[in-house]
């Protein structure tokens, strides 16, 4: 038997909210909900429905948000549905634009490719452990995308040197960066912030102890600073930790699974696009501030077709995470094997 473990016996599995139908355009919906507003109360949550709708799809029209990652995978995909949008984007990037552009480049080439996107898009040369670059990234901001995440692996002279002394460390990439992000993003008065981290509630599970062996306390480091973000009262975030994203992974209809508090639901794949949508989509749900969701895909017809389907239902968190304990325990479990 484990020393310790934490789970959820029932975890709180959103179930997709009534469907709504022509949100094409503003006018039509705002006629559409104030002429079912005079209806009776039967109606009333269709209307509130398709009004929560037609503000998550225009939300983002007015805002400027930061993206850290961006040059990834997902922040690729981020940038491009908030451009969609009509969103500002200030992104930032450790590489200097390359004279072409290319989506599935080198970091150059994917810096370029942003910088050709939209003239909404604006790339800022910093690093995400850099706290000047950071101040400078989320100042005029109204919400922070933490997309990013430690690809350092563990080394032979980490045996007798101090690995968190390499700014590249899950220690500063993973917790002490998304800290200091948040922290900055107060201070600028920016206070929605969108982190991405993964399950990580279980160390002693053989994909948590092998991804902390050899990532140098990846798992480890990403809960820790999810953590801290939750410490932070005067930020409003949101986790997504979703299952094992890919480029290839193709979504199958009404697949999408989504639940809040930090649900325990079974890790599957699931897109770089869907996780990216759900990362833009949230800021259009207040109710989905200060929530822990966990995003997987489940079989045809068993989900949702899209996120605006769930996160109506979305609440808070309310439970008690764990602490130091589950750090201390991700060590131990390190070096049981």
């Amino acid at each position: 038997q484990r020393p310790y473990s934490i789970s959820q016996k029932h975890p709180r599995r959103l179930t997709p909210q009534p469907k709504v139908h022509d949100v094409q355009h503003p006018s039509s919906i705002i006629h559409k909900a104030l002429t079912r507003s005079r209806r009776g109360p039967a109606e009333l949550t269709a209307t509130k429905t398709m009004l929560r709708t037609f503000l998550a799809l225009h939300a983002a029209t007015a805002l400027k948000v930061a993206i850290t990652g961006a040059t990834g995978r997902l922040g690729r995909r981020a940038v491009e549905k908030l451009v969609a949008q009509g969103a500002a984007v200030r992104c930032l990037v450790r590489h200097e634009p390359a004279a072409v552009g290319d989506d599935a480049g080198s970091g150059p080439e994917v810096a370029k490719w942003l910088q050709d996107l939209s003239p909404s898009v604006e790339l800022l040369m910093g690093d995400v452990v850099d706290a000047g670059a950071v101040a400078e990234l989320v100042r005029g901001c109204d919400a922070v995308l933490a997309l990013h995440g430690a690809t350092r692996r563990r080394r032979l002279a980490d045996l007798w040197e101090d690995a968190t002394a390499d700014p590249s460390h899950a220690k500063n990439v993973n917790c002490d960066a998304v800290d200091r992000l948040a922290r900055e993003a107060a201070k600028a008065g920016c206070r929605r912030v969108v982190r991405v981290t993964g399950k990580g509630e279980a160390p002693w599970s053989f994909f948590s102890v092998l991804i902390n062996l050899l990532g140098c306390h990846a798992k480890t480091w990403n809960y820790e600073g999810e953590r801290r973000l939750r410490a932070n009262e005067d930020i409003a975030y949101t986790i997504v930790r979703p299952g094992v994203m890919g480029v290839e992974t193709e979504l199958a209809p009404d697949a999408l699974a989504l639940a809040d508090d930090g649900g325990d639901l079974k890790v599957s794949a699931i897109p770089h696009a869907a996780v990216a949508d759900l990362c833009v989509e949230v800021l259009g749900y207040p109710n989905a501030a200060r929530a822990t969701l966990c995003a997987m895909t489940v079989d045809a017809g068993e989900g949702a077709a899209s996120y605006a389907d769930l996160l109506p239902a979305v609440r808070p968190d309310r439970r008690a995470f764990p602490g130091e304990e589950l750090r201390r325990e991700s060590f131990r479990a390190v070096r049981v094997g």
